[in-house]
């Protein structure tokens, strides 16, 4: 139902997407890092969980950092742990309901000079080692699926 489809604009640090419970599904895709570095991601799941309806889904995608990195050196290289994607969706009320793989890339070691940016699309990164990272392709995503309990 694209046709119904609505991108809406807001306040980032007390982002309103809808109206209170008026929406089925909230998709976010690479954003999350943004949120984090911003320290606005609270905010933004607060948001999501609002304009949900009981029921309703929130999809996420976001680079995937190696469990237990440390919370400076995500914000610095784009990549999230998926505990703390987990830990902001499951903090603002939802609840983990699926992962999949289908965004995963496992020759990205998430350790690059430049973070995720040194990989394509953005390519930040010497010209000489151009071939390398193409090679390598998009960053290693998480694809996340939660749910806003039907109370």
């Amino acid at each position: 139902q694209f046709d119904r489809t609505q991108i809406a604009g807001f306040d980032p640090k007390q982002p309103t997407f809808a109206a209170a419970v008026s929406v089925d599904t909230v998709l976010t895709f690479r954003n999350v890092h943004n949120w984090v570095g911003g320290g606005v991601a609270d905010a933004f799941f607060t948001g999501f969980y609002a304009a949900l309806k009981p029921g309703g889904t929130l999809g996420v995608v976001e680079h995937r950092a190696k469990p237990g990195t440390d919370i400076e050196v995500m914000k610095k290289s784009g990549y999230l742990t998926e505990q703390l994607v987990i830990d902001l969706a499951t903090k603002a009320g939802f609840v983990l309901d699926a992962r999949s793989e289908v965004n995963a890339n496992p020759k990205d070691t998430a350790d690059h000079p430049n973070g995720v940016w040194t990989l394509p699309p953005v390519n930040r990164h010497d010209a000489a080692d151009a071939a390398m990272y193409q090679a390598i392709g998009e960053s290693d995503r998480m694809t996340l699926r939660f749910v806003k309990p039907a109370r």
